[in-house]
């Protein structure tokens, strides 16, 4: 059984920081690509960014990058999610993704694999 589990969400101001992190178990972590996305209320859920399996490549989509920064460490089976100079629309449940292949993807059916979520909340 698989499992992924977020952690460090919470609310905070315009401009602060806060990091995700998401702990996996179940599967040899270090074999696969990994993935955070969010959903707002009301909205699909969309692509933030993802890692390959060694952690050598990364992609963001446009509205985080230069802002936020994923990066894994597979001696802890754990991703993490930078997020600095936060804006009220990054406000969403995110998401981490285990996925079916070893590198960085933006698709969400090429995840099998999800946590629960954590909510971050952004105020103006």
């Amino acid at each position: 059984q698989v499992q992924l589990v977020e952690s460090g969400g919470g609310l905070v101001q315009a401009g602060g920081s806060l990091r995700l992190s998401c702990a996996a178990s179940g599967r040899t972590f270090r074999f696969y690509g990994m993935g955070w996305f969010r959903q707002a209320p009301g909205k699909e859920r969309e692509f933030v960014a993802s890692i390959n399996l060694s952690g050598t490549f990364t992609d963001y989509t446009d509205s985080v990058k230069g802002r936020f920064t994923i990066s894994r460490d597979n001696a802890k089976n754990t991703v993490y999610l930078q997020m600095n100079n936060l804006k009220p629309e990054d406000t969403a449940a995110y998401y981490c993704a285990s996925s079916l292949t070893s590198g960085a993807s933006r698709s969400r059916p090429l995840y099998n694999y999800w946590g629960q979520g954590t909510q971050v909340t952004v105020s103006s």
